[in-house]
């Protein structure tokens, strides 16, 4: 061996050991290890030194230096384990939401609150309306099968009735047609299917949902809009029974000085079937712009159960009769409330909505 000075093995795996440990952070580890392990490290240095040793001296100490960096970069790794998991915690503690946690506000600024939609407002208004006449509130889904929506309210995939609803389809053909539904009357066939199989008849209940149809967004329309459904079935049921709970309803919601009346029309699910219309909330019937001067404004439709219906939900129509009746949410939160235009409810104007 030459005149080389020893290299002190012990020391420079303290030294680099040191280092890394000193790091606190992804970053700084990252510095250490390229200050303990790196091209201008004393362990590189001490590589560089090699040559200077005889044969047998150099294999012994080259492999005590190979196994040294082996523990150093080992080290390195745990060691960028345990403080990306320290990292991570904290960057999720940074990011907790308390919804439960009280905050102190400044008593010189005002605390602004948050406030429940009108059309939420008008569907709890109109659910306790119901629930206070004896209805039940019955729910169903969003996606219908082309059976619900259509077939079963006695409208066949040829019936001409099926050009009234512009329908989002979601599936087509095989194994079914599924649709957004265009209407909450699908809930209808859902509580007369599961009345008859648990042998629970009568039905007293009303359906609120949102309903979806291919319409432009207009001063009275919305291609997304919430309908509330109502549905009675029982034993000698008439339709002078629908034109009382209407009335009922109209005064219970809007107040003791608005009417309603019906019209004939037509609805596949119903037979005979109305249209009914209220006294207009804007001038109490005396006539004005937004009723075209009729003081009438138009609200949904209505009439008696078909007995095709009840025939497809497994109802004996001799022994059984109803009605139905179905009108917007948002028209009766509009009317309500006296708004111009539909569009209104959906822009999400703060300044609109902190009015309710």
């Amino acid at each position: 061996m030459t005149n080389a000075r020893p290299l002190d093995l012990d020391a420079l795996e303290s030294t680099a050991e040191r280092v890394l440990r000193a790091a606190t952070s992804t970053a700084e580890l990252a510095e250490a290890e390229t200050a303990a392990l790196g091209k201008r490290s004393e362990l590189a240095g001490a590589h560089r030194t090699l040559g200077a040793l005889d044969e047998s001296e150099r294999r012994r100490v080259g492999r005590e230096l190979h196994e040294l960096r082996e523990r150093m970069e080992s080290l390195a790794a745990a060691l960028r384990l345990e403080l990306q998991a320290k990292e991570r915690s904290a960057a999720l503690e940074a990011d907790r939401l308390d919804l439960s946690e009280v905050v102190v506000a400044d008593l010189r600024s005002p605390i602004v609150r948050g406030r429940t939609h009108p059309v939420t407002q008008s569907r709890d208004a109109l659910e306790d309306v119901f629930v206070a006449m004896g209805f039940k509130v019955a729910e169903g889904p969003e996606a219908e099968t082309d059976w619900y929506n259509f077939e079963a309210l006695n409208m066949p995939p040829s019936h001409p009735a099926r050009g009234m609803y512009d329908s989002f389809f979601l599936e087509l053909g095989e194994p079914e047609t599924i649709v957004l539904r265009t209407h909450t009357s699908p809930v209808q066939i859902r509580l007369m299917e599961a009345a008859v199989a648990a042998g629970t008849l009568p039905i007293h209940a009303v359906a609120p949902g949102r309903c979806f149809r291919r319409d432009t967004a207009d001063a009275s329309h919305l291609p997304v809009f919430h309908q509330v459904e109502g549905l009675v079935v029982d034993r000698k049921i008439t339709f002078g029974d629908l034109a009382g709970t209407i009335e009922a309803f109209t005064t219970a919601y809007f107040g003791p000085e608005v009417h309603s009346r019906l019209r004939p029309s037509y609805f596949p699910f119903t037979e005979p079937s109305a249209e009914y219309d209220i006294t207009c909330t804007i001038c109490l019937g005396a006539g004005c712009r937004t009723c075209s001067n009729t003081g009438w404004l138009e609200l949904g439709g209505c009439g008696m159960v078909d007995p095709a219906v009840f025939m497809a939900c497994g109802i004996d129509p001799a022994e059984w009769s109803g009605f139905a009746f179905g009108f917007g949410i948002d028209r009766c939160a509009q009317m309500r409330h006296q708004i111009p235009d539909m569009r209104a409810l959906v822009e999400n104007d703060l300044r609109f909505l902190a009015q309710f």
